[in-house]
């Protein structure tokens, strides 16, 4: 056995361990390309017993982070005890987990601070030092599913006098959170002076306990599109002092938030000439089209399956969970994170068990499939009514790109990139999401995956204070498309549940 000493926390593994696997399986470090050693994304500075520097990383490292001791996680095995840091610091930049460009640091801490994103399904959060090293980070589950998987119900709820309840549950998270990171990265949670958070405007209003009633029926006008600083204590966070400063990031409408502006941020395709499109796939599908110096904003609630809710063995992308499925010899072959019994199966798996099902002919075109369940890995299975989540969720994601790109005159040809956001997105096999019609066939060639770029966005706000003007100028210039009433969007979602 092996001690690997991961930015100060020691985890014990077996000699032979590949450092990728460690830090994917621990849910410390994205592996962007699923480990195949192709991106070149997963590069940490190693020091101690590591295998010798592969062909892959003396292709893809320059001699001077050779040098300074970077590897590339997918590719290093240990071999006896040894330490990693998954940051550079102390040269004035970062770069920020997810594909994002460089950035001076001009930090609003004096010590660390705190990032979380809120998503519909998943809380996610990391706790950053002022020269933007990573100390900890962490996610849990929004507890507010307890009242609804979608914002609709939720906005419901809270309406009916719950909304007290659902702050408070969402604040107790929250703490859960800066109490674990904190501990993890040796660190009294009252010395973390700063704290940026994102999400979508829904998940905001019921966060800051701002009445949701003005998002429940049209015109729908937000009561509240923040970019604001706010006090801790008037939140109802205990772990921090109360007179903590907290950016809540901007949104743009009521129901394009701000996980969508911070994700343009990390994305930076709004400091480009070329046309670009992002989609941040999660609960709620929100995309962005760049295109010739105008920025129009789209929402299409995709539903929880690809986050691994609503699916019968869904799960999210953590120990246990199926998360690549293929064909070998006309037989599903599945691997599991953290090896050993699957417990479940989060989103990448669903779409690649989808497609290998398409591929063999046990889903037909309509989704119908003979069987009543279909075993994938035992005991994990997906079910007829699965196979209808998924053609819910996919069809509603990729009629959005269609209604998006027909809004501005354009078709799939003409844009240079499409950007993947979103934690599910991180381990998306893009040509199995072309095949299951997620995404656009034709734009798989230029699919470019960044990872949670939503939460990588809002670190850049606490990391560069400059940039809360720049989201705020991207939720001013947004035109927001309302697919409701879209044309384009209802007959292409018709079409594009089906395989």
């Amino acid at each position: 056995m092996a001690i690997v000493t991961v930015n100060g926390t020691a985890y014990t593994v077996p000699r032979g361990t590949r450092l990728g696997k460690l830090l994917a399986d621990k849910a410390v470090m994205s592996m962007p390309c699923g480990g195949h050693g192709r991106c070149g994304k997963c590069k940490v500075t190693a020091r101690g017993a590591f295998s010798e520097l592969s062909d892959t990383e003396k292709l893809l490292l320059t001699e001077a982070e050779i040098r300074q001791g970077i590897r590339l996680a997918c590719c290093a095995v240990v071999e006896g005890d040894c330490s990693v840091s998954l940051t550079k610091a102390g040269d004035g930049q970062i770069r920020v987990w997810g594909d994002i460009p460089e950035f001076q640091l001009k930090p609003g801490v004096q010590t660390c601070g705190f990032v979380l994103d809120i998503g519909t399904t998943t809380l996610a959060a990391r706790l950053y030092d002022v020269h933007g090293a990573v100390l900890a980070e962490g996610s849990c589950l929004n507890p507010q599913s307890s009242w609804g998987a979608d914002v609709i119900s939720r906005i419901e709820a809270a309406m009916d006098g719950a909304d007290k309840a659902i702050a408070e549950a969402i604040c107790r998270a929250t703490d859960s959170l800066l109490a674990g990171l904190s501990e993890a990265a040796g660190i009294p949670a009252a010395e973390i002076d700063g704290m940026v958070v994102t999400g979508n405007t829904v998940m905001l209003h019921l966060f800051t306990g701002t009445s949701t009633e003005p998002l429940s029926h049209a015109p729908f006008a937000a009561e509240r599109l923040f970019g604001e600083t706010v006090a801790a204590g008037t939140l109802g966070i205990t772990e921090l002092s109360p007179e903590t400063k907290v950016y809540l990031a901007p949104c743009a409408s009521a129901f394009v938030g701000a996980d969508l502006i911070t994700a343009l941020l990390a994305s930076g395709i709004c400091e480009t000439d070329s046309t670009q499109l992002l989609a941040d796939i999660g609960t709620n599908g929100e995309m962005a089209l760049w295109h010739r110096g105008e920025l129009t904003c789209c929402s299409t609630a995709a539903g929880p399956a690809f986050e691994g809710a609503g699916i019968s063995m869904g799960m999210g992308g953590s120990a246990g969970a199926i998360d690549r499925v293929s064909v070998q010899n006309g037989r599903l072959t599945a691997h599991v994170i953290g090896g050993g019994l699957p417990r479940g199966i989060c989103g990448s798996g669903i779409v690649d068990a989808v497609a290998c099902l398409l591929e063999t002919g046990r889903i037909e075109e309509t989704g119908y499939m003979e069987e009543d369940a279909v075993m994938i890995l035992p005991p994990v299975s997906l079910s007829r009514k699965d196979i209808r989540m998924v053609q819910l969720a996919k069809g509603a994601i990729h009629a959005g790109i269609r209604a998006l790109l027909s809004s501005a005159g354009l078709d799939c040809g003409e844009v240079s990139r499409l950007v993947i956001a979103g934690g599910f997105g991180s381990y998306l096999d893009a040509e199995n999401a072309g095949k299951t019609g997620l995404l656009p066939a034709e734009m798989i060639s230029r699919v470019h995956v960044v990872g949670n770029a939503a939460l990588s966005g809002a670190a850049m706000l606490l990391l560069n204070q400059d940039y809360r003007a720049s989201c705020e100028q991207y939720a001013k210039l947004a035109k927001v498309l309302e697919l409701s009433s879209d044309p384009v969007f209802s007959e292409e979602y018709m079409e594009r549940m089906m395989f």
